[in-house]
């Protein structure tokens, strides 16, 4: 009788607009309420049968309401929804089609879903993987619907697919699943290069390439020889797509997208069809391949000389070497491989070259620690076979300073002559964490660190190798949270976290679409003449973003990968060494040296007694009554306590015990302590 009757809907609404409103972020819980969190100090809970309105994560405009005392947020207007396109599951409900977000606080939430055009609903079934989109919402003013409503955009893929990780993951982060389409049938890649770039011809320099046994897509070649005086000619030869994609052409504008070609574990999505990328571009043994070559002298102190010469040139590798037959024997491990008679010398000096520079760099820039590249091995309908923890051995460090010196030569030809390119940047410490570092490291002042030093280039780099020497990389850890990110940059700067006053990649254009740009510039440089390409700052924030969701992609399908691999291992009990890389209030990260899987060790399942732990995210430990037990860098031994194959989350807890106090009384003294500690 009154449930239409305007003058009570006019009358309800002048009651809401003399009521206070906040604005602030709807946080679900496992139960059916949930709060409105207004800052990190204040919060409103949200009734049940306000919360069937929203959903967490939702930025809304909430009326606070009182009665007894107690303070409640109804949400009344949405700001901003917290889904929006998402990855869910297909689930049916008496008959009617639903989704479940796969998100690890939604999954409990069944939404109402209709098929877009071009969508056959009779082909999804329970539990398959789908692209949605919200497209109603109760509290967007727009609409007067009192429920959500999704639209299905696409299929992804089958409920029980084993290739699930890869193309949800992929989906998930709207990133292409196949390679680019090349040319139609009967067509062939044609040479576009300049008229006036003349190509040296250097096939009978005896170029080597040295990559891993499986590796396709090869884009540099090397050779080294000695100088009369003891030094090093190194020259460097690098494949040249440039050489048959021209700018703004379709292909360019797709690598462009594309950003780098995307590597996942188990498998790879190029960035250039695999007809270039595998093949007419691949330095392949004894096939005629154009490069653009960089030649420079490395002294035998490890200096890089001031004749870098860019040209570009036809070229043959002469050996397609792998990684392990190459440190095995430079190792002087008993080996059945050799190098053919003409090869070894090249390998050898390049071998010498490479110590140089490791030398050089160690003394007087900023060298990162070794630590294992983890590897997933997988069987041919996509079981995890095993996982191989591999260490970068001397031939993959033999290939990384080649690449290095031929990056420093690359920035210092393209700022010289055009103060543009694509460069790789870090601009060192964060302005506002100065103070605490010196604080920390050189309280003081015994090591001569400032934070005036530690600004500059030298400074950093000086401090970063101090940092190295230590007995604990406690303090590194802690350093590294005070540090900026690494940046792509159009215009020239220092990076230093490497230590290096300019750092432009130009060695992989077959998978990075920088290098493709820094190939044209170079092409430039080489006629003296202004280049075809020029870089603006869109392009450096185009591929940071791409290079972010590759990276976001392939933790996904580790995470994915790993939680089904480990999934028996909480029953077996199995223990595993871990290095803490992460501390807050509720616990540590650690990373299992095993293979590489990150876990969550929550706090409860350290110590059983809330009052007596402290997690500091700003210290990086772990204090149990004062005393701190657990901190950045440790290795400890831990088992796994559950392995989730729905969220990927990895739980553990360390096989170290802590015994109970003896005295209800000091549970008290050390309550108050932490209290006063926070």
């Amino acid at each position: 009788m009154f449930s239409d009757n305007p003058l009570l809907a006019q009358l309800k609404q002048q009651m809401k607009q003399t009521l206070p409103k906040k604005e602030g972020t709807v946080k679900a819980t496992d139960k059916s309420f949930g709060f409105l969190e207004v800052d990190s100090k204040k919060s409103y809970f949200i009734p049940p049968a306000f919360m069937k309105k929203c959903i967490h994560g939702d930025k809304v405009v909430a009326i606070i309401r009182s009665e007894n005392d107690k303070e409640s947020a109804e949400p009344d207007e949405l700001i901003e929804p917290s889904l929006t396109r998402f990855i869910a599951r297909v689930k049916k409900f008496k008959g009617r089609l639903n989704v479940v977000p796969d998100h690890p606080q939604l999954r409990k939430l069944s939404l109402k879903a209709k098929a877009r055009k071009g969508v056959n609903p009779e082909t999804l079934n329970e539990g398959d993987w789908v692209v949605a989109h919200l497209i109603e919402h109760p509290l967007n003013s727009d609409t007067s619907h009192e429920q959500f409503l999704v639209e299905i955009s696409a299929k992804i893929t089958d409920a029980d697919d084993k290739i699930a990780p890869w193309w949800v993951t992929l989906a998930q982060n709207d990133l292409p699943n196949c390679e680019p389409a090349g040319l139609e049938e009967g067509q062939q890649w044609q040479l576009m290069d300049d008229e006036a770039l003349e190509r040296i011809d250097m096939t009978a320099t005896p170029f080597v390439t040295i990559d891993g046994e499986s590796t396709k897509d090869m884009d540099d070649a090397l050779y080294a020889e000695t100088t009369p005086e003891g030094d090093f000619k190194l020259t460097i030869a690098i494949a040249d797509p440039t050489a048959y994609i021209i700018p703004d052409s379709v292909m360019d504008k797709v690598a462009r997208k594309r950003g780098f070609t995307i590597y996942l574990p188990g498998r790879n999505i190029p960035m250039l069809p695999r007809d270039l990328a595998d093949d007419l571009c691949s330095l392949k043994q004894d096939e005629l391949r154009p490069a653009l070559c960089c030649s420079v002298t490395v002294s035998k102190d490890g200096v890089i000389g001031d004749d870098i010469h860019f040209f570009a040139a036809n070229m043959k590798s002469h050996a397609r070497l792998a990684y392990d037959n190459v440190s095995d024997w430079l190792e002087n491990k008993d080996n059945a491989w050799q190098p053919q008679d003409n090869i070894a010398p090249v390998v050898a000096t390049l071998h010498q070259l490479a110590q140089a520079r490791a030398t050089w760099r160690l003394n007087n820039a900023v060298v990162f620690p070794d630590r294992p590249d983890y590897r997933f091995e997988l069987s041919p309908d996509n079981d995890v076979v095993a996982i191989h923890a591999d260490l970068r051995r001397t031939a993959n460090k033999l290939v990384e300073e080649a690449m290095i010196t031929a990056n420093i030569c690359a920035g210092s030809a393209l700022k010289q002559k055009f103060q543009s390119g694509i460069f790789n940047t870090h601009a060192g410490f964060k302005e506002d964490k100065l103070k605490d570092i010196i604080e920390l490291v050189d309280p003081e002042g015994e090591q001569g660190f400032t934070a005036e030093s530690i600004v500059t280039l030298e400074g950093f780099s000086a401090l970063r190798r101090w940092l190295g020497k230590q007995d604990t990389s406690y303090l590194d850890n802690r350093i590294r949270k005070c540090q900026a990110y690494s940046e792509i940059n159009h215009m020239p700067a220092e990076h230093y976290a490497m230590g290096l006053d300019i750092y432009a990649t130009w060695t992989s254009p077959i998978r990075k679409y920088g290098d493709m740009i820094n190939h044209r510039m170079l092409k430039a440089l080489i006629l003296d003449k202004a280049p075809v390409q020029v870089p603006d700052e869109t392009i450096g924030e185009e591929l940071s973003l791409c290079r972010r969701y590759h990276g976001m992609a392939e933790r996904n399908v580790g995470d994915w990968l790993y939680a089904r691999t480990l999934i028996n291992e909480p029953k077996n009990g199995t223990k595993f060494a871990a290095e803490i890389f992460d501390v807050n209030r509720a616990g540590m990260r650690a990373r299992l040296l095993a293979n590489g899987a990150a876990v969550f060790i929550p706090c409860s399942q350290i110590i059983d007694n809330k009052e007596r732990i402290v997690g500091s995210r700003e210290l990086g430990t772990i204090e149990i009554d004062k005393n701190v037990e657990f901190k950045l860098g440790d290795v400890i031994e831990v088992t796994l306590l559950n392995v989730s194959t729905d969220t990927r989350n990895i739980t553990a807890k360390p096989t170290q015990t802590f015994a109970p106090l003896q005295d209800s009384s000091d549970v008290t003294t050390d309550a108050a302590s932490i209290d006063e500690k926070k």
